[in-house]
Protein backbone atom coordinates (compact mmCIF):
# COMPACT_ATOMS: atom_id res chain seq x y z
CA UNK A 1 0.00 0.00 0.00
CA UNK A 2 1.06 3.48 -0.69
CA UNK A 3 1.16 6.11 2.00
CA UNK A 4 -1.75 8.59 2.16
CA UNK A 5 -1.27 11.86 0.28
CA UNK A 6 -0.08 14.80 2.34
CA UNK A 7 -2.87 17.05 3.68
CA UNK A 8 -3.75 20.08 1.61
CA UNK A 9 -2.53 23.37 3.06
CA UNK A 10 -5.31 25.21 4.88
CA UNK A 11 -5.80 28.92 4.68
CA UNK A 12 -6.80 30.90 7.62
CA UNK A 13 -10.39 32.08 7.18
CA UNK A 14 -9.62 35.27 9.04
CA UNK A 15 -6.83 36.12 6.61
CA UNK A 16 -9.12 35.58 3.63
CA UNK A 17 -11.84 37.64 5.27
CA UNK A 18 -9.38 40.48 5.86
CA UNK A 19 -8.42 40.50 2.18
CA UNK A 20 -12.05 40.49 1.08
CA UNK A 21 -12.96 43.31 3.46
CA UNK A 22 -9.91 45.32 2.38
CA UNK A 23 -10.90 44.88 -1.26
CA UNK A 24 -14.50 45.92 -0.62
CA UNK A 25 -13.36 48.91 1.46
CA UNK A 26 -10.90 50.03 -1.20
CA UNK A 27 -13.58 49.69 -3.88
CA UNK A 28 -16.02 51.77 -1.85
CA UNK A 29 -13.39 54.42 -1.18
CA UNK A 30 -12.49 54.64 -4.87
CA UNK A 31 -16.19 54.77 -5.80
CA UNK A 32 -16.89 57.63 -3.38
CA UNK A 33 -13.83 59.55 -4.58
CA UNK A 34 -14.96 59.15 -8.20
CA UNK A 35 -18.47 60.31 -7.29
CA UNK A 36 -17.13 63.41 -5.53
CA UNK A 37 -14.92 64.23 -8.51
CA UNK A 38 -17.84 63.72 -10.90
CA UNK A 39 -20.09 66.05 -8.87
CA UNK A 40 -17.34 68.70 -8.75
CA UNK A 41 -16.82 68.42 -12.49
CA UNK A 42 -20.53 68.72 -13.22
CA UNK A 43 -21.04 71.73 -10.96
CA UNK A 44 -17.93 73.51 -12.23
CA UNK A 45 -18.94 72.91 -15.85
CA UNK A 46 -21.90 75.26 -15.44
CA UNK A 47 -24.45 72.70 -16.56
CA UNK A 48 -26.32 73.04 -13.25
CA UNK A 49 -26.30 76.88 -13.28
CA UNK A 50 -29.92 77.34 -14.48
CA UNK A 51 -31.18 74.87 -11.87
CA UNK A 52 -28.94 76.39 -9.17
CA UNK A 53 -30.34 79.83 -10.01
CA UNK A 54 -33.92 78.57 -9.91
CA UNK A 55 -33.47 76.86 -6.52
CA UNK A 56 -31.38 79.76 -5.20
CA UNK A 57 -34.08 82.25 -6.18
CA UNK A 58 -36.66 80.22 -4.28
CA UNK A 59 -34.38 79.80 -1.25
CA UNK A 60 -33.83 83.55 -1.12
CA UNK A 61 -37.51 84.44 -1.43
CA UNK A 62 -38.54 81.86 1.17
CA UNK A 63 -35.94 83.14 3.62
CA UNK A 64 -36.84 86.81 3.10
CA UNK A 65 -40.54 86.04 3.53
CA UNK A 66 -39.93 84.19 6.81
CA UNK A 67 -37.56 86.87 8.12
CA UNK A 68 -39.99 89.68 7.26
CA UNK A 69 -42.88 87.75 8.84
CA UNK A 70 -40.81 87.39 12.01
CA UNK A 71 -40.25 91.17 12.03
CA UNK A 72 -43.97 91.77 11.59
CA UNK A 73 -44.84 89.47 14.50
CA UNK A 74 -42.08 90.35 16.97
CA UNK A 75 -41.01 93.87 16.00
CA UNK A 76 -37.41 92.96 15.15
CA UNK A 77 -35.48 90.77 12.78
CA UNK A 78 -34.21 87.48 14.19
CA UNK A 79 -30.62 87.28 15.42
CA UNK A 80 -30.31 83.94 13.64
CA UNK A 81 -32.55 81.86 11.43
CA UNK A 82 -32.99 79.38 14.31
CA UNK A 83 -35.29 81.96 15.94
CA UNK A 84 -37.85 81.63 13.14
CA UNK A 85 -41.04 79.95 14.28
CA UNK A 86 -43.51 77.94 12.23
CA UNK A 87 -41.05 77.16 9.46
CA UNK A 88 -42.09 74.05 7.57
CA UNK A 89 -39.92 71.11 6.59
CA UNK A 90 -39.51 72.45 3.05
CA UNK A 91 -38.58 75.86 4.47
CA UNK A 92 -35.61 74.22 6.22
CA UNK A 93 -34.10 73.43 2.81
CA UNK A 94 -34.09 77.12 2.00
CA UNK A 95 -32.88 78.22 5.43
CA UNK A 96 -29.96 75.77 5.32
CA UNK A 97 -28.89 77.11 1.92
CA UNK A 98 -28.38 80.76 2.94
CA UNK A 99 -26.04 82.83 5.08
CA UNK A 100 -27.91 85.31 7.30
CA UNK A 101 -26.53 88.23 9.33
CA UNK A 102 -28.52 90.74 11.36
CA UNK A 103 -27.38 93.86 13.11
CA UNK A 104 -27.37 93.80 16.94
CA UNK A 105 -30.47 96.01 17.17
CA UNK A 106 -32.53 93.67 14.98
CA UNK A 107 -33.43 96.50 12.60
CA UNK A 108 -31.63 95.24 9.47
CA UNK A 109 -30.20 92.06 7.97
CA UNK A 110 -28.11 90.70 5.14
CA UNK A 111 -28.90 87.39 3.45
CA UNK A 112 -26.98 85.59 0.72
CA UNK A 113 -27.73 82.29 -0.97
CA UNK A 114 -24.80 79.91 -0.57
CA UNK A 115 -26.28 76.92 -2.40
CA UNK A 116 -28.92 76.47 -5.06
CA UNK A 117 -29.45 72.89 -6.14
CA UNK A 118 -25.85 71.70 -6.34
CA UNK A 119 -23.73 74.85 -6.54
CA UNK A 120 -23.74 78.53 -5.68
CA UNK A 121 -26.29 80.45 -7.76
CA UNK A 122 -25.73 83.76 -9.48
CA UNK A 123 -28.63 85.98 -8.48
CA UNK A 124 -29.21 89.63 -9.25
CA UNK A 125 -32.36 90.83 -7.54
CA UNK A 126 -33.78 94.19 -8.63
CA UNK A 127 -33.77 97.01 -6.08
CA UNK A 128 -37.57 96.91 -6.08
CA UNK A 129 -37.47 93.40 -4.60
CA UNK A 130 -35.74 94.73 -1.47
CA UNK A 131 -37.97 97.82 -1.14
CA UNK A 132 -39.68 97.92 2.25
CA UNK A 133 -37.51 95.17 3.72
CA UNK A 134 -34.72 95.42 6.26
CA UNK A 135 -32.13 94.15 3.79
CA UNK A 136 -28.84 96.02 4.13
CA UNK A 137 -25.86 95.12 1.91
CA UNK A 138 -23.62 96.99 4.38
CA UNK A 139 -24.04 94.06 6.80
CA UNK A 140 -22.28 91.68 4.40
CA UNK A 141 -19.17 90.31 6.16
CA UNK A 142 -15.94 91.74 4.76
CA UNK A 143 -14.38 88.27 4.31
CA UNK A 144 -16.93 87.32 1.65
Amino acid sequence: MSPPPPPLPTRSHSRTLKFVLAGVGASLLIGVACLVLLIRYITSSGITRPIDNMFGDQHLKTTVALVELHKLRYGRYPKSLRELKFAGNWDQLALNAVAYYSNPEGTAYYVEVERGWAGKPTLDMPAEFWQGTGYSPELKPKAK
